[in-house]
């Protein structure tokens, strides 16, 4: 993962001023939709602006593209028009099993994500992170909780399971993990948990529905102050032990190893680009 993930704006492709807006916005990622977020009537529409939508400059913003499914009256078209159009990624969604990535990969040439939004993708996440053209899973928390027949938590409880699976199988092939949308755009403090949640369960960044939830994001998957100056720290630690001959390093009361180090560079490396993102 060479570039932050921290915040993915779902943008219309039928919504001409949003998309143009968003390459503006301080987003790591823009997720272009022609699924859930573009009515029937404005399917071919929407499809027919990506030309132009892609073609614009969006700097250090990744161009996802989410496509109908195959078993759509749109899922032909849409995989057609992507095969010649740039972009970094193409998103497919109710993935259940690596089947549905054979058939788009053979379509397109770009790095393909896939919704993990059904039971069956839960139980075969690890099956689909696996396949050698997915570069990223996206939790589609909304379809599982209605499949899944879960009631409302403000902590997710009925989910937890399931993301963290996703997780799991996400970090067992080095792919991204992205965390579900959060509903409640006026909710800054439910936004704000549901982010440190998702950060805490080992998500890279949060799927978002609305610009004004993109500082929440970049804010809970980004190293802290705090976190940057404890991985400093550690390294220091650990090579001012190894240059004594001692094997392991005591920061804090706390023991460093070589594991802590690894971590501790990534955590500097992700700071850094994230620095090298956000500055003038």
């Amino acid at each position: 993962m060479d570039r932050p993930w921290r915040s993915a704006l779902y943008v219309p492709a039928s919504n001409a001023r949003a998309a143009e807006k968003a390459c503006g916005l301080p987003c790591d990622a823009i997720l272009y939709d022609l699924e859930d977020a573009v009515a029937p009537a404005e399917k071919d529409g929407a499809r027919a602006a990506l030309a132009a939508i892609l073609a614009r400059d969006h700097g250090h913003r990744a161009r996802i593209v989410r496509i109908n499914g195959a078993d759509t009256p749109w899922g032909d078209a849409d995989a057609t028009a992507l095969a010649d159009l740039p972009c970094e990624g193409v998103l497919l969604p109710k993935v259940s099993g690596p089947e549905a990535l054979d058939r788009l990969a053979a379509r397109v040439p770009h790095p393909l994500w896939a919704m993990i939004e059904t039971p069956a993708g839960v139980l075969g996440a690890a099956a689909i992170a696996a396949h050698p053209r997915v570069a990223g899973l996206v939790a589609g928390t909304n379809d599982l909780a209605r499949d899944l027949g879960a009631r409302p938590h403000p902590a997710r409880e009925p989910l937890l399971p399931a993301l963290g699976q996703i997780v799991l199988a996400a970090r067992a092939q080095g792919r991204v993990a992205l965390d579900g949308v959060y509903n409640a755009l006026r909710d800054e403090d439910g936004l704000a948990a549901e982010c440190a949640q998702g950060r805490h369960f080992g998500f890279d960044g949060k799927t978002l529905i609305h610009p004004a939830q993109i500082a929440a994001a970049n804010a809970a998957f980004s190293p802290t102050g705090a976190e940057i100056d404890l991985a400093r720290r550690q390294i220091e630690a650990h090579e001012a032990a190894e240059a004594a001959g001692q094997g392991v390093a005591v920061l804090d009361g706390r023991i460093v190893e070589s594991l802590h180090v690894a971590a501790a560079r990534a955590t500097l490396a992700q700071a850094r680009a994230i620095a090298e993102l956000e500055s003038p």
